[in-house]
């Protein structure tokens, strides 16, 4: 069989609060949903490049013109049908991995359908409920921040993840633990600070996080081995992990003790497992982490973490937690107190509401050979 058409839709929702990180706030997030179709089978795929190339390189655009005039034409020229000669075939293209991936997660959709299983048993899983934690921004105030914590800890959410920043961060950490001594929180720093300032990261040893994630800028794998040998705190690295390759090179070079596994920045669910492999040889656990996908691209993610060495709590969230109305039914929700059962259904095990994705599409566009 083959392709018979790919579309693509340019979406924008917005959240039911603003979310700040060190980038800035965001009130509303631009993403792409990608339908593969072949003999009445439909996959969906969901690439999370945003509006600004502020996590990374890509945008929102810039993934659509990949996925439009090179992707797409390339799947359609070889006759690609299977994820994994999919995976193959596009390494011909540098960089570009949240558009890659995008298009891979449709097809990895579309092959669990046909075969009429839910993707964790293609990719191994050996979950029923993935652990499940939230992420939390920076507000106005700490009392504010303090008030949503308790918001999320009544949901049900045992494991608490918070933004910080320069001149945002010991001192919210020692509010944090003053009211929750035995929380699980840990930060994220979303590469905010620099080697200067590591004698004052260090502080937030006191606090007994469960890791720091990524504190400098992702290209620097170097300086966060040095702040890794004077740090209690287990380093996490996000944006520095972009592949196989630089995970190696993190867990070689004693960069981090924890890695945070993103489909989306990797490139794909093929180089993901490769990571997440690979950390269970060296027992470095690994967790996923979220770019606050729809349900879509939510699903796909609870399947992931289904793997044996997802060994902490996940960013992944009840679709309440940033959207009014998301694009599936049934909506994400947390099954007990901390855990997200994972879809039980073929592929990824919900189903995408047609009508509210035309709703929030801003453009789209239909391919076929």
């Amino acid at each position: 069989m083959f392709i018979e058409r790919i579309e693509l839709n340019f979406l924008r929702l917005p959240y039911v609060h603003f979310f700040e990180t060190s980038f800035g706030r965001a009130y509303d997030r631009t993403f792409i949903i990608i339908r593969v179709y072949e003999d009445g089978v439909v996959g969906y795929g969901e690439c999370v490049a945003e509006e600004k190339p502020l996590y990374s390189g890509e945008t929102t655009e810039t993934a659509w013109h990949i996925l439009r005039d090179f992707l797409i034409p390339l799947v359609f020229s070889r006759g690609v049908v299977e994820p994994e000669s999919y995976y193959q075939a596009v390494r011909v293209f540098k960089e570009n991995r949240m558009a890659k991936a995008g298009l891979e997660l449709a097809l990895w959709d579309l092959k669990a359908k046909k075969q009429g299983v839910p993707l964790s048993k293609l990719w191994g899983g050996v979950k029923e409920e993935i652990s499940a934690g939230v992420s939390v921004g920076i507000e106005d105030s700490v009392p504010e921040l303090l008030a949503r914590i308790e918001g999320y800890l009544s949901q049900g959410y045992q494991r608490i993840k918070i933004k910080i920043k320069p001149d945002w961060d010991v001192e919210v950490c020692r509010a944090i633990r003053e009211k929750y001594p035995d929380l699980l929180l840990q930060a994220d720093a979303n590469g905010a600070y620099t080697l200067d300032q590591a004698d004052h990261l260090c502080r937030l040893d006191a606090f007994n996080l469960l890791m720091l994630e990524q504190p400098f800028p992702a290209y620097d794998l170097w300086d966060h081995s040095r702040l890794q040998r004077v740090m209690t705190t287990p380093i996490c690295l996000d944006e520095s992990i972009i592949s196989y390759e630089t995970a190696k090179a993190a867990l070689e070079m004693g960069s981090c003790r924890i890695i945070n596994i993103k489909v989306g920045r990797v490139g794909g669910v093929v180089e993901a497992r490769k990571i997440h492999d690979y950390c269970q040889r060296w027992g470095v656990g690994v967790w996923c982490g979220g770019m606050l996908e729809s349900g879509v691209g939510r699903a796909h993610n609870l399947h992931l973490a289904t793997l044996p060495n997802f060994k902490y709590p996940n960013d992944l969230s009840a679709s309440a937690r940033y959207y009014q109305e998301d694009l599936i039914e049934p909506p994400i929700a947390l099954s007990r107190p901390g855990y997200i059962r994972v879809p039980r259904g073929p592929g990824i095990g919900v189903n995408p509401v047609e009508e509210r994705i035309e709703k929030a599409t801003l453009k789209k566009e239909v391919f076929k050979p």
